[in-house]
């Protein structure tokens, strides 16, 4: 009866050591996703930071591009405008 009762206890100590190694890696793999994951966020944050600043210059650049094609568009209609009126006068006096 006795080496019934030493099976068992074997049994019971093999299965609370099994429970707690079991545990110990669950923690561990848990710590790693944890810390991997903290990486991954500090990493994305850091990324992002300098997309926003490189996309902060395109956009002041490109507002500037378009001030400049603006005032270039203006310029041309103002040109055209006067040449018009200019043949206006010309075309009067040929025709008039």
């Amino acid at each position: 009866m006795s080496a019934k009762k030493s099976k068992v206890a074997t049994v019971k100590n093999n299965i609370a050591t099994l429970m707690n190694t079991t545990k110990n890696n669950v923690k561990n793999v848990n710590s790693i996703a944890l810390q991997s994951t903290e990486e991954l966020i500090n990493e994305s944050l850091t990324i992002a930071e300098q997309w926003q600043k490189v996309s902060t210059k395109a956009i002041t650049s490109g507002f500037k591009l378009a001030s400049n094609q603006q005032d270039i568009v203006f310029d041309a209609l103002d040109t055209f405008k006067a040449q018009l009126m200019q043949g206006k006068k010309r075309f009067t006096k040929l025709f008039a």
